[in-house]
């Protein structure tokens, strides 16, 4: 499973068959539903494996067939699963409703055998193991809303960070229903706490009532690093030193919208790791999310590495002039000479 080596990178949190009509047929008149697999934490934890890191995704699964569903889907794509499984619980599933403005989830994970996620989850011994080696552990405000009152998981995780020394990253990913008549003050502290925060400006308004980089370092404190994709269609990363990058977004011919900030997060983080500065980190997760938002699914394989290499390196004319469709990649950066010269 993954690549050969220590895992460098750690994904918390749920999975969950996906189900989806052909086409574009309506849920009511469909007959036949696709399967896949999906959730934040998996579809981050299998484009980081995409993208040449050992990655470890880290859950419960119900004991049942769709929990060795989601095993074996990501398995298949290269992660180490470690997940605890749950003979009462249920593997979570949402099903997604085509909609001329984008698809409509219905969620059925109340009661998931993720939501009883607790702190011994993280010291079972290949988890722990995983977490030794981790350079970041990612998470979001998913899972933090799905976890039962008393769960110690997240203290727990914190703990580790500042044992172990890896960066743990959050992104929001606000889901309104997960806190309905609940306090967000859980989620608040974990986006606190983190090294490295991603959110959207829409839905940090929504969530925490701030869409700048001002208005969130007075509400989140010095620690984390803010990394915010606009409503310009643009991602900027802002240190607590006050260093600050902005890149642009690609232009997308889009298919798709959900699992695109997953697949931003993935790209960023893997940069990240990998030793990569501000620009190219930005420019790799707008890059991943690109794809996806091209693909019908939650996930789509991320460009290769030599493709990613190019697009990160080349000049701002030739980043704005790419575009990315169904189809693939259309840039000047990925032209050859011959064709340059016509």
């Amino acid at each position: 499973m993954g690549v050969s080596g220590d895992v460098r990178a750690v994904c918390l949190g749920e999975a969950m068959i996906v189900l989806r009509p052909e086409g574009e047929e309506s849920l009511a008149a469909a007959t036949t539903l696709r399967r896949s697999v999906g959730g934040a934490e998996a579809n981050v934890a299998g484009a980081l494996a995409a993208l040449g890191l050992r990655t470890a995704w880290v859950s419960r699964l119900g004991q049942d067939p769709f929990g060795d569903v989601v095993t074996a889907d990501l398995i298949g794509r290269g992660v180490d699963v470690e997940a605890e499984r749950d003979p009462e619980r249920p593997t979570g599933l949402y099903i997604k409703e085509p909609a001329p403005d984008g698809s409509r989830m219905h969620y059925y994970r109340a009661g998931s055998a993720a939501a009883a996620m607790d702190a011994d989850l993280l010291d079972g011994p290949g988890v722990a193991e995983a977490l030794a080696s981790a350079e970041v552990v990612h998470t979001s405000g998913i899972t933090a809303g799905i976890l039962e009152e008393g769960s110690a998981l997240v203290a727990r995780l914190l703990a580790l960070r500042d044992e172990l020394g890896f960066r743990l990253s959050v992104d929001l990913n606000w889901r309104p229903a997960l806190w309905a008549g609940r306090s967000t003050a859980p989620l608040l502290d974990l986006l606190r706490a983190a090294d490295i925060v991603l959110l959207g400006a829409d839905e940090a308004r929504a969530a925490l009532g701030a869409d700048t980089a001002e208005g969130l370092r007075e509400l989140l404190g010095e620690r984390p690093r803010l990394v915010i994709k606009t409503d310009s269609h643009a991602a900027g990363e802002y240190d607590a030193d006050g260093s600050a990058t902005q890149v642009p977004a690609l232009r997308v011919d889009v298919v798709e919208p959900v699992g695109a900030g997953d697949g931003f997060a993935a790209g960023y983080l893997a940069a990240l790791v990998d030793g990569v500065g501000p620009v190219g980190r930005l420019r790799q997760g707008h890059l991943v999310a690109a794809g996806v938002l091209a693909a019908t699914g939650d996930h789509a394989a991320p460009p290769a590495a030599d493709v990613r290499v190019r697009l990160l390196e080349c000049a701002e004319d030739a980043w704005a002039a790419t575009r990315v469709s169904a189809a693939g990649i259309d840039s000047p950066a990925l032209w050859t000479r011959t064709e340059v010269a016509r």
